[in-house]
């Protein structure tokens, strides 16, 4: 069917609650979604395409013809919609790889025996615990064992590696006790492994309790050396334990779920508690995803799939924000676990501490996923929350002037893409538009010049052709106020602040034409725009010195006969130094487009003749 016929299909649909489902000339399931007024929503997609993602333009693309089915409810349509998600896995709704498995930790027969994390149980005659339902503790459990009890990492094999290499830095830093150095003795290397599986098995607690009273007995005894080995495990033990509490919190168990996105793509981080203490992470990076500001049909169409695929749901869902279809999502996963269950949405206190360590976990995650860092994730998020923007902005544009006295008036324009500087979109300004020192003034006059560019250039989408996230000047109210008149005369809405300073010249503060807002406390925002301002300073007088270099030559040059601002300007710009116009013979200078021989010979003779010699066109070596 063409667009055309599928939306006159698409009109002549109930206005009842029921669920879509969209196929290719294949007859294969693309896509499947639910609808309070199936007419109202299905007609939508065969409409204009202005306010579709990409990802939703590709799919209509691929429509060929659709089917229905009718609900009784919109509820009844949600868990229609999961379960026929789950059965068909269409191309284009969110599908999560579900690599949830039993995990296991071994410990091997050897002689020297070894304790590793395994995905599978093998049958070679080696001790398994588990299975663990969480991969992510489990490992945790066996890296915690091998430090405390300082039991090697490697993959050396002992007796055979003994005394061939020197020990690694494990052991310097008291996490190993290096057996590969034949120091140790094989029943001290027995005693470490069997304290390592009892805390395994028995946990931190009963294993703190079992070596206390090993501990005080060896003590009695007067075997002081084994009491303080004890009594490090304990303190290790304890040190772990500790740790564990900074994450724990008051509610016995609860998901924290956050999402963070980058251009097309997100990633969903999930952090699972039970008994108050943290057991489980997952991390789901979805390509194409859409860029929509709220990602809030996003955000349920995860939790859709995410708890389709987990049997325990917690009572308590904390969210960074709330979901599309939030009531029938509670009624769902409430009948799901037979309990009710209900949605948070922190702003202060220990839950949002946890939550923004979710968010940086999903940045973290992202980040690796498109080769750069999490740090500068996190810091595009924490400013996108400090400035109120719907979404962490990805291209940031910011702009400084400089001059001396109102001489060499220039400005700089730098870029920031995903929260490093993007060197190749760095653009340089000479002010025109008036003589002297005015900072607001210039600023008005460059940010006209650039986003006249923008309409000359925008079905480019690139350089100037491209809108930023996000304008920041170099200055305060004064500046923001002058350039807040041409974003509203060219009718752009781009977030636009100034960078304040202190008396010190550091970064203090971002600033609107009402108010400033404080970033002191958000160490990474603070530190992106700390870097945005030293770095846009550093260009724009850097281009400064340059025009002034340029002038200083240039009025040196004018002081030849014949040589004028525009021919010292064309030399300049041809030769680049003084040294090199020095050294250009007749006809090298000839080549400058505003030069003639009068003014080539004039040039020649000052700087080869200042007796003021006539030159011999015919022979002028001899001369």
């Amino acid at each position: 069917m063409t667009i055309k016929e599928l939306r006159e299909k698409a009109m002549k649909l109930p206005l009842s609650p029921g669920v879509y489902i969209m196929k290719n000339k294949q007859e294969e399931i693309i896509y499947i979604g639910k609808a309070k007024a199936l007419r109202n929503r299905v007609s939508q997609y065969f409409g204009s395409e202005k306010n579709h993602q990409e990802k939703v333009r590709q799919m209509v693309a691929n429509v060929d013809h659709f089917d229905y089915i009718l609900c009784s409810s919109e509820f009844e349509a949600l868990v229609l919609e999961c379960s026929l998600i789950k059965q068909h896995k269409p191309k284009y709704n969110i599908l999560l790889k579900d690599d949830k498995g039993y995990s296991y930790i071994r410990i091997s027969n050897d002689q020297w025996q070894k304790i590793s994390f395994v995905m599978q149980k093998s049958d070679d005659g080696a001790e398994y615990l588990g299975p663990y339902m969480s991969a992510w503790y489990a490992k945790n459990a066996v890296d915690e064992a091998l430090k405390i009890f300082r039991l090697p990492s490697c993959n050396k094999v002992f007796p055979r590696d003994f005394k061939k290499s020197r020990p690694c830095l494990n052991y310097y830093i008291k996490q190993c006790s290096a057996p590969c150095s034949g120091k140790m003795s094989l029943s001290e290397y027995k005693e470490s492994i069997n304290a390592a599986v009892d805390f395994l098995k028995k946990g931190d607690s009963d294993s703190i309790k079992l070596m206390t009273e090993k501990m005080n007995a060896a003590a009695e005894n007067l075997d002081f050396e084994l009491a303080a080995k004890l009594r490090d495990r304990i303190t290790a033990v304890k040190r772990i334990t500790e740790k564990q509490k900074v994450v724990a919190v008051n509610i016995k168990e609860q998901d924290v779920i956050s999402v963070m996105t980058e251009g097309e793509d997100a990633c969903f981080a999930v952090i699972r508690f039970s008994e108050s203490r943290l057991y489980d992470k997952e991390d789901f990076v979805i390509k194409n995803i859409g860029n929509s500001p709220d990602m809030s049909a996003a955000r349920a169409d995860f939790l859709k799939q995410y708890y389709s695929m987990r049997k325990n749901i917690p009572p308590v869902i904390t969210l960074d924000a709330p979901p599309e279809d939030e009531e029938l999502l509670i009624n769902w996963l409430s009948e799901l676990r037979g309990k009710k269950v209900r949605f948070e949405y922190p702003v202060k206190g220990e839950r949002h501490q946890i939550l923004d360590m979710c968010r940086q976990n999903a940045a973290e995650k992202l980040a690796q996923s498109r080769g750069h860092l999490g740090h500068e994730l996190s810091a595009l998020d924490e400013l996108s929350s400090l400035l109120g923007l719907a979404k962490p902005p990805v291209f940031i544009e910011s702009y400084d002037i400089s001059n001396l006295m109102g001489s060499e008036n220039v400005a700089g324009m730098i870029v920031f893409k995903n929260g490093r500087p993007f060197k190749q979109s760095y653009r340089r300004f000479r002010i025109k538009g008036f003589q002297g020192q005015d900072d607001y003034a210039s600023m008005h006059e460059v940010l006209t010049r650039r986003f006249e560019e923008y309409f000359k250039n925008k079905d480019s989408g690139e350089g100037f052709g491209q809108l930023p996230d996000l304008i920041l000047l170099d200055g305060g109210k004064g500046q923001v106020s002058a350039v807040r008149p041409v974003l509203d005369y060219f009718g752009l809405d781009v977030p636009l602040f100034g960078m304040v300073k202190d008396g010190k010249h550091k970064t203090r503060a971002i600033t609107d034409e009402g108010r400033e807002i404080s970033i002191t406390s958000k160490r990474q925002a603070f530190t992106l725009v700390s870097n945005i301002q030293e770095e846009v300073h550093r260009f724009a007088i850097g281009y400064h010195r340059i025009a002034r270099k340029k002038k200083t030559l240039s009025s040196s040059l004018t002081e030849i006969d014949g040589i004028g601002q525009e021919r010292a300007k064309a030399l300049l710009a041809r030769f680049k130094t003084i040294k090199r116009i020095k050294q250009a013979e007749i006809e090298e200078l000839l080549q400058v487009s505003e030069m003639n021989r009068p003014a080539a010979e004039s040039v020649y003779r000052y700087y080869h003749y200042p007796d003021g010699r006539i030159i011999d066109r015919k022979n002028d070596d001899e001369n």
